[in-house]
């Protein structure tokens, strides 16, 4: 029988992607581990794997398909001994008959049970292939028979579940650790910032907005898919989540001529360049990340069951890129050295500016960092990026005059302001946790103690 080759979804919140390039053409044999085709999400290129063994029957999605939908079918794979010209005319069937069998099922079966997102809600008594691809894009890849089989029964979405099968396949004790809490993501909804019908809609239509403008005075420029998440995520943050901001004046002094120290001390690899370099934002990395962990009720995601303390500070770093923007982690940066956190910094600009980065580099969390004090900016407040709840945006360190032991004095300061979602962190908390933040910024010894 004909294996029909979905379009996955390579993250918990993609619903369409780019097909940007075929590695295998028609006729090529092919077997588990080989890679097929490169697929352009919002954040990234990632490599597609083949899971079953066989022969690449027919593709139907060219490359260079821009927005194909998750689970439309991409190509056709003849099984071992299969003719493959059959597989390839009733593979072409199966796609063109592949959407109307949802609606089929949804209109005679109830959910079991409900669940936070309605498109991988398991049928009652519906085929439970069908229902796996909704949750992960792709059942062959993703899921064992019985892993899906026992993830039903606990009534636990399969894309909530991480997998530690080969290529990420979730198997059945994953499915058992995840009863426990172990390695369980949060919900579809959580993870794509609380989303509900409608979010991101302008209050006024297209068409409103284009009668206000003389038709041929401007530039119409479809939004690629990383600005189109970027939206729909930061407007359902704003809509959903209740934000406060705190703001505070910290004194550079101490930490500039550490980084100066520090910087002249580094050594030099073989082809002579220092082997780091640290700018003034490793440090409000590290920074960061003790706070949290002296203030660790703060370190904190909000779901609707339980609050999720994390154990570890998993820094989000704003990024800048030509369209759009993305926030690479430091996991752990509290265990990580300065050093190492430049250059783990730099590695994961460089590769996000490439679209090189891998989904668990970007994605998840614990807070982040957006500065745009290299742009001049004195001080502003940052969008939280759910699920995590708090980000704090870092303005240019600067010579201001400042009251001094009665003296007004020169001071280079840097103006800081911390978002906080007021349904994890409470005022005061978050007062400690940007205070928390001011006296290791202040004092840099702290950092290495």
């Amino acid at each position: 029988m004909p294996i029909n080759i979905l379009m996955p979804a390579l993250s918990p919140t993609m619903e369409k992607g780019n097909l940007a390039k075929w590695l295998k053409k028609e006729g090529d044999k092919v077997k588990s581990g080989d890679v097929i085709a490169e697929i352009e999400t919002d954040k990234a290129t990632m490599e597609v794997e083949a899971v079953d063994e066989g022969v690449i029957a027919k593709i139907l999605v060219p490359e260079g398909t821009a927005d194909v939908p998750v689970n439309d079918v991409i190509a056709v794979l003849a099984g071992d001994g299969e003719d493959v010209k059959a597989a390839a005319s009733s593979g072409g069937a199966a796609k063109a008959e592949a959407k109307p069998e949802p609606k089929a099922e949804a209109k005679t079966e109830a959910p079991k049970a409900p669940v936070p997102a309605p498109a991988a809600a398991p049928a009652k008594t519906g085929a439970p292939q069908a229902a796996t691809a909704q949750a992960n894009g792709h059942a062959r890849v993703f899921s064992s028979p019985l892993a899906r089989r026992l993830a039903k029964d606990a009534g636990i979405e399969l894309s909530r579940i991480t997998g530690s099968g080969p290529h990420g396949r979730i198997v059945a004790r994953d499915v058992e650790d995840a009863k426990s809490g172990k390695g369980l993501k949060a919900p579809a909804a959580a993870a794509a910032g609380g989303a509900v019908a409608g979010a991101g809609a302008p209050a006024m239509s297209d068409q409103q907005i284009l009668a206000l403008y003389e038709e041929g005075a401007y530039e119409s420029i479809s939004h690629d898919s990383m600005r189109r998440t970027i939206a729909q995520r930061l407007t359902a943050a704003t809509n959903s989540m209740p934000t406060f901001y705190l703001t505070v004046d910290c004194d550079l002094g101490k930490l500039n001529a550490a980084r100066e120290e520090i910087n002249a001390a580094a050594g030099k690899d073989k082809d002579g360049k220092p082997l780091y370099k640290l700018s003034v934002n490793d440090f409000v990395i590290k920074a960061m990340a003790l706070a949290l962990q002296k203030v660790p009720d703060a370190n904190v995601s909000w779901t609707e069951a339980a609050m999720l303390r994390h154990k570890h500070s998993d820094i989000g770093v704003a990024v800048a890129l030509p369209f759009g923007l993305i926030t690479p982690i430091i996991r752990q940066a509290e265990r990580k050295s300065l050093s190492a956190i430049s250059n783990e910094m730099k590695d994961l600009a460089a590769r996000a500016k490439a679209k090189k980065l891998k989904p668990n580099e970007y994605q998840g969390g614990t807070s982040s960092v957006s500065n745009l004090g290299m742009y001049g900016i004195k001080d502003f407040t940052a969008v939280i990026n759910p699920p995590q709840s708090s980000i704090l945006a870092v303005g240019t360190g600067e010579d201001r005059a400042i009251v001094r032991n009665g003296q007004i004095v020169v001071a280079s300061m840097m103006s800081v302001t911390l978002s906080c979602d007021h349904r994890a962190i409470d005022g005061a908390l978050g007062a400690q946790l940007i205070t928390a933040f001011k006296k290791l910024i202040e004092n840099p010894v702290m950092m290495v103690v």
